[in-house]
């Protein structure tokens, strides 16, 4: 069967930015960005992409572009038959049987968030305390987290089953659209309320006292994670590439898009935390115990709460189905399935894979191995070991197994603007920049920095 292609160039790069888009972008940057001094986070953030985000997105969509496989086939094309670098590979398809089952368990929060803001369950909270009361007894209740679960988990099988045009990439050009759009009516809304200039502020104004060691390192792993690398997901949509796009331009504008929609939740959610007299060092509890909060104090909150857990919802979705595709192209390059059995056997697999982790806030909560619940344990698996190590291995394969020669070659093929000295800058940082820093971030991941 001839292989998918995407049917333009503007469908991958929105199909790629999206996969990169997600709970990343709209949830952790700006609670980390609050934590770690604003602006300063914000200046080594934007530095860490240009030095590691940037150079491995190219290599891995030059590798899958390269090979016209899933993360498996493409190691086993580019390296020696019987060479172990097809371990890379699986480590990749794994990273996504376990990123996925208890990512979406979040996604499906969302989504279930977003239901909650249509009925209005949130008029009647005042305070962060009523949120997170809130929000401990819908997570408590192991119906209503299966169920969105469930939900969510048929949202990414029905786009992945109609494949890569009719259901990835148009899904895409929907999608990513109403997203954008949302993502600036939340930005307008929070900029104009009386007293957003401090929080405006807040995020423009480099304090430059306030970057140290922590910072850096946290800046550097979030622009590794926020791009989906390490984990097959650019690999795989690099293999619908034609061999005549030009693929720096493309990858350039998936990584600006990527860091345009972690800017902007910043923006859209810092001015209405300063208008509002709340404090930008919330932690993780930024999302679901204070905007709601926020929302109720600000005029238009019903409204602007809903379109805010839609966009949530909607930037989960194009990680999920990323994700699916990435071990459904496993399954019909390798495996022989066809893409619609593979989907439904996948999708359900993952789904009954993901109870444990949606269990691990009610019946499951006090169950723990090696001192951590289910959730916990498939996040540091995966965010801590199989995704570093992915993105080094990524890294030093192009960099190095590959060599600077055929790398270049392959990265310039179709590119009408690279010129030799970027070319060179771009094969510098891959093999010496990037593995050293990506180390530093799965050190720090295991605890040893």
């Amino acid at each position: 069967m001839e292989r998918e292609r995407w049917s333009s160039r503007v469908g991958f790069i929105l199909a790629a930015a999206g996969s990169a888009i997600g709970l990343g972008n709209i949830w952790k940057f700006p609670y980390l960005v609050g934590e770690n001094g604003g602006a300063a986070f914000i200046l080594i953030y934007l530095i860490s992409v240009a030095l590691v985000g940037l150079p491995v997105v190219m290599a891995e969509i030059l590798m899958g572009r390269e090979a016209q496989r899933n993360p498996v086939g493409t190691f086993r094309i580019l390296s020696r038959t019987g060479s172990p670098w097809v371990i890379v590979g699986y480590m990749g398809i794994l990273a996504g049987f376990i990123i996925l089952s208890y990512y979406n368990i979040i996604a499906g929060w969302s989504f279930g968030y977003f239901i909650e803001a249509l009925r209005g369950a949130f008029s009647s909270i005042s305070s962060p305390d009523d949120a997170a009361r809130h929000f401990q007894l819908l997570s408590g209740n192991p119906l209503w987290t299966t169920l969105f679960h469930a939900i969510f988990m048929t949202f990414s099988m029905i786009i992945v089953y109609f494949g890569v045009k009719k259901g990835i990439e148009k899904a895409a050009k929907i999608m990513m659209p109403i997203l954008f759009l949302l993502i600036i009516i939340l930005v307008i809304r929070g900029v104009t309320l009386v007293g957003s200039k401090e929080g405006i502020n807040y995020l423009v104004k480099v304090d430059f006292g306030k970057i140290n060691g922590r910072t850096c390192l946290l800046a550097l792993g979030q622009a590794f994670f926020s791009l989906s690398l390490g984990m097959g997901v650019l690999m795989t949509y690099g293999s619908y590439m034609s061999k005549d796009e030009d693929l720096p331009s493309s990858a350039l504008n998936i990584v600006l898009l990527d860091t345009l929609v972690a800017i902007l939740a910043g923006f859209m959610i810092f001015p209405a935390l300063f208008a509002m007299r709340q404090e930008p060092n919330q932690g993780v509890a930024l999302i679901f115990y204070i905007l709601p909060v926020v929302f109720n104090t600000i005029p238009g909150g019903y409204l602007f709460r809903i379109i805010f857990f839609l966009l949530l919802s909607l930037a989960a979705l194009t990680s999920t189905i990323s994700l699916l595709e990435v071990i459904t192209s496993f399954a019909v390059d390798e495996l022989k399935a066809s893409r619609k059995k593979a989907v439904i056997i996948i999708g359900i697999i993952v789904f009954l894979l993901g109870i444990p982790s949606g269990f691990s806030f009610n019946v499951l909560k006090d169950f723990k191995i090696f001192g951590m619940s289910f959730f916990n344990l498939f996040d540091f698996i995966a965010a801590n070991i199989l995704l570093p190590t992915g993105g080094i291995l990524i890294a030093i394969f192009v960099g190095w197994y590959l060599g600077k020669r055929k790398a270049v070659e392959y990265v310039s093929q179709g590119a009408k603007n690279f010129p030799v000295i970027l070319a060179n800058i771009w094969i510098f940082l891959v093999k010496y920049v990037a593995p050293i820093l990506i180390l530093i971030v799965f050190l720090s991941c295991i605890g040893i920095i």
